[in-house]
């Protein structure tokens, strides 16, 4: 079975609600996966928008939330997830906030769609300290077993 991520909150494609927005609580939504494949020894999250600012004329990718090495047997993360509550140690980079948390979705013009990439790499990532989605994906190269991907949509 391959690596597949999905979340009670919105189903692929679908509208994210409110709460998880810079409209409602700003917390991050509950997600779950499985087909995590053998050999994965950490995972990493990466939630961004590639339609920042506007869907209709988008300038850049904004970053919501990056987290890496989450133990390979977590199943998902609960709704409001922080990682301090986990036993073992997971990263948490910094979005384009420019902090440490999730940064719930807040688009300035039109629906825009949000990607929740997870990834099964099969090493732990070591020597980051509060890296970016590019710090991320550097230390990631040749690392990636798979993929899976979730998109959310969000207007205001």
């Amino acid at each position: 079975m391959p690596l597949a991520i999905r979340s009670s909150a919105f189903s692929e494609g679908a509208a994210i609600p409110v709460q998880y927005s810079c409209d409602g609580d700003d917390r991050s939504p509950p997600l779950e996966w499985d087909g995590v494949p053998e050999g994965t020894k950490s995972l990493a999250l990466i939630v961004d928008d590639p339609d920042a600012p506007d869907p209709a004329a988008p300038k850049m990718t904004y970053v919501h939330w990056v987290l890496y090495n989450l133990p390979p047997t977590l199943q998902g993360l609960p709704e409001a997830f922080e990682p301090a509550t986990l036993a073992e140690p997971v990263g948490e980079g910094i979005n384009d906030w420019r902090r440490t948390a999730y940064g719930g979705p807040c688009p300035p013009i039109g629906r825009h769609r949000y990607f929740h990439k997870l990834y099964a790499l099969d090493t732990v990532l070591n020597g980051l300290l509060r890296p970016t989605k590019s710090d991320l994906e550097r230390a990631m190269r040749g690392h990636v077993l798979e993929q899976a991907t979730l998109i959310g949509t969000y207007a205001r």
